[in-house]
């Protein structure tokens, strides 16, 4: 079969379908490549991904596109799950004998449930990483000795054996080989990367036990599996030579920096190349290997502090303190690297003393930039299971009608409609300080590339709270 390997039409700026980082609207235009999508592609003759959000194609310029292909694969998430099957369905009306294929986290967890939900739209769903699941069944391999996927026969619930981990990762594609070949690289934007950038894996995994955290839980694994530093040398170098204008690359991984060992070598192979980098850290890395990273050409980091109060950060088993998240931001500064920090309102443990505490935390540090988001329990984290015990989930409409994210958490002492204004009083409090606003200006006045991107980032975000003050919590 020839795969079509697509990232579904959703809403406007929605972004963390197949790149899996935020599912939901963003309060500025920022949008991760569709990387799962693309290491299966890249092993099967006559595939193509298409990234609707990204390409901006309509229902319509997706459905014309499938005709064209015997197979698609869409990445679908719990949030987007209706949506996505109700394409599906779309594509089967149009030609029946099309297979369609929902991978990703929800249906990994869900599958018996996810597929009689779909029933008559979607004919397989694949459990966990679907690389070699997907190649399998494009050789024509017999559904039940394809290991890792779920289907219906005759109206009963068929699930082959898991589909183990896989662990040598330097086997696959090079996946910016296929955004070269598919995808618009210009379009993909994420406003604290250099632009343009490209995006790709060193790992797969984490072992880190957040209880809120979807990927590692659910699909990715809590085993970090690496490839090896050559072969991620291989691929920046093959980036650099072949994608032309590229300002930086981003190590999208879970957590970069969780084996400390493989930074440093990755970073000793990456030096000569003198191109700049962004990756995934917990703020509990050590100094040296700051440094090492830096002067290798790491520029900015990204950082899940997510709280600042002691107590939440041990409820959600972080596994990082208050004061190792001071001295990693203060390690980070005196280094020169942009900090980006991230951060989760209404995690277990939260109140409004404790909403409080965290946003002065983050005026504290003083990072570059931010994101405050609303907690989302997904099936099959630790976070789902205690909020179900628990009775704390008021809805599981985890987005609204336009693709912004909702609060479906109700505690008994702080309300859901209270977590979703603490959004908004985080990035007011946070954005709108002097500090903030005079170092904006300044940079403004000596830089007009960053003038306009500034301008346009707060015509967004303006434009963004204004419609988000029509979500219902």
């Amino acid at each position: 079969m020839k795969p079509l390997f697509l990232n579904p039409p959703t809403f406007e700026d929605f972004d963390g379908g197949a790149g899996a980082r935020y599912q939901a609207s963003r309060e500025v235009t920022s949008f991760w490549y569709p990387t799962w999508l693309c290491y299966p592609a890249g092993m099967i003759e006559g595939s193509r991904v298409v990234d609707a959000p990204v390409q901006r194609l309509t229902l319509d310029d997706c459905l014309k596109i499938a005709l064209d292909f015997d197979m698609v694969l869409m990445y679908t998430s719990t949030p987007t799950l209706a949506l996505d099957v109700a394409t599906a369905r779309k594509i089967k009306e149009q030609k029946p004998s099309t297979v369609t294929v929902l991978a990703g986290p929800h249906v990994s967890v869900l599958p018996e449930e996810s597929l009689r939900f779909a029933a008559g739209a979607v004919d397989i769903v694949c459990r966990g990483e679907f690389d070699y699941s997907t190649k399998e069944l494009c050789e024509g391999r017999e559904w039940e000795k394809v290991d890792g996927i779920s289907f219906l026969k005759d109206g009963t619930f068929v699930s082959t054996p898991d589909r183990p981990p896989i662990q040598d990762l330097d086997a696959l594609p090079f996946a910016s080989q296929v955004y070269k070949r598919d995808l618009p690289i210009a379009e993909y934007i994420i406003p604290h990367f250099l632009h343009p950038y490209v995006s790709i894996y060193s790992s797969r995994g984490c072992p880190s036990k957040c209880i809120y955290c979807l990927w590692p839980q659910t699909f990715s694994g809590r085993t970090m599996r690496c490839r090896s530093p050559q072969n991620v040398y291989d691929e920046v170098k093959w980036i650099l030579d072949n994608v032309p204008g590229v300002r930086e690359i981003s190590f999208d991984d879970d957590t970069f920096t969780a084996n400390r060992q493989h930074a440093r070598e990755v970073a000793t192979l990456l030096k000569p190349l003198g191109i700049s980098w962004t990756i995934n850290a917990r703020a509990n890395c050590d100094y040296d290997t700051l440094r090492i990273m830096r002067e290798a050409g790491l520029r900015h980091v990204v950082v899940g502090f997510e709280s600042g109060n002691e107590q939440i950060l041990k409820n959600i088993k972080k596994g990082v303190t208050k004061e190792q998240a001071i001295q990693f931001t203060k390690d980070c500064k005196k280094l020169g690297l942009s900090v980006h920090g991230a951060f989760i309102m209404g995690l277990p443990g939260e109140t409004k003393e404790t909403i409080c505490e965290t946003i002065e935390f983050a005026k504290k540090l003083d990072l570059n930039s931010i994101q405050a988001s609303l907690a989302s329990p997904y099936p099959g984290t630790e976070f789902w299971d205690l909020c179900k015990a628990e009775g704390w989930i008021a809805s599981e409409s985890y987005i609204d009608d336009t693709g912004h994210q909702t609060c479906v958490i109700n505690y008994p002492h702080l309300t859901n409609a209270e977590i979703f204004n603490s959004v908004e009083e985080f990035y007011n409090k946070f954005y709108f300080r002097p500090k903030y606003i005079a170092r904006s200006v300044m940079k403004m006045v000596t830089d007009g590339e960053e003038r306009k991107k500034l301008l346009k980032e707060g015509k967004q975000y303006l434009a963004y709270m204004k419609k988000r003050k029509q979500v219902k919590a």
